[in-house]
């Protein structure tokens, strides 16, 4: 579970849509697999419990992931994912206790509920943005679905074509983004899926810029302007934020903050929260 300042209640857009680990059975630490490299010190199959999973769905080592090569741990969230499929879905039964095919089944259906609650997190965001104001009867029809579709049952998220969902609503997504940048001021740039690993982008005009799916590990942002960015699935991976702003930008997911490097003069959206390690020194 990603950390972040304080214990204090969360009130920004989409909070709801956050992993509550307590209220999960430790899904993401079974159903997803992870190669070893950077983010993982071990190979891990899907459907295999993590090795330093406890008996109680606990992470045996949750306040050392870090020190002990598990940076991929502490930056991924489920967007409440895994307590929807562990209490609602699935009713409070647990993958351990229960007979094999409620497993398979389970972490099985776990990826489908991410997708569709990430979605979720971003229509929700849009609904907040007024510039998007001509789509928000379009939004909100797109959000009602794809919470209906997250209330299935287990063999109707199985058999899902979540693919095909995401595009319908990623339309809808752009179409917002479009809105959203032209009230932004200066020259609207496209970095859509640029390849911009370790650029350097050191004071960088990208305000209003359209940066989703860019590839932007280990990039130098330093003081970059990214104020009204959109930022969907770009990947920050170690970017340097230092002093950078991405005031307004949109569509920026905390576990995309958590993977950046930051220091006290990034100014982020509200959105998002100010991750610990980068204070810590971590």
């Amino acid at each position: 579970m990603p950390e972040h300042e304080g214990d204090r209640v969360d009130d920004r857009p989409g909070a709801e849509l956050r992993g509550d680990c307590g209220s999960c059975f430790g899904l993401c630490c079974v159903a997803l697999p992870f190669a070893r490299s950077a983010d993982f010190a071990v190979d891990k199959d899907a459907g295999t419990p993590c090795a330093n999973l406890r008996t109680d769905h606990r992470c045996g080592i949750h306040t050392t992931l870090r020190e002990r090569g598990f940076t991929g741990c502490t930056v991924y969230d489920c967007f409440g994912a895994g307590q929807r499929v562990s209490q609602v879905t699935f009713g409070g039964r647990d993958w351990r206790t229960g007979p094999p095919e409620r497993a398979r089944r389970m972490f099985e259906v776990f990826p489908v509920v991410r997708q569709l609650h990430e979605l979720l997190r971003y229509l929700t965001e849009a609904l907040t943005l007024p510039a998007a104001r001509p789509v928000h009867a379009d939004l909100r029809g797109a959000l009602a679905e794809t919470e209906r579709l997250a209330e299935g049952t287990p063999e109707e998220l199985a058999a899902l074509d979540v693919a095909a969902h995401r595009q319908r609503v990623n339309a809808l997504l752009l179409r917002t983004s479009e809105l959203v940048r032209a009230g932004a001021g200066g020259r609207k740039k496209n970095r859509r899926n640029a390849d911009l690993m370790g650029a350097r982008l050191k004071g960088a005009d990208l305000a209003g810029a359209d940066l989703r799916g860019a590839y932007l590990i280990a990039a130098d942002l330093t003081g970059a302007d990214l104020r009204g960015a959109d930022l969907i699935g770009a990947d920050l991976r170690d970017a340097e934020l230092s002093d950078a702003d991405l005031t307004g930008a949109f569509f920026l997911t905390q576990p995309q903050v958590d993977a950046a490097r930051g220091g006290p003069g990034t100014r982020l959206p509200d959105s998002v929260a100010r991750p610990v390690h980068w204070t810590a020194g971590r």
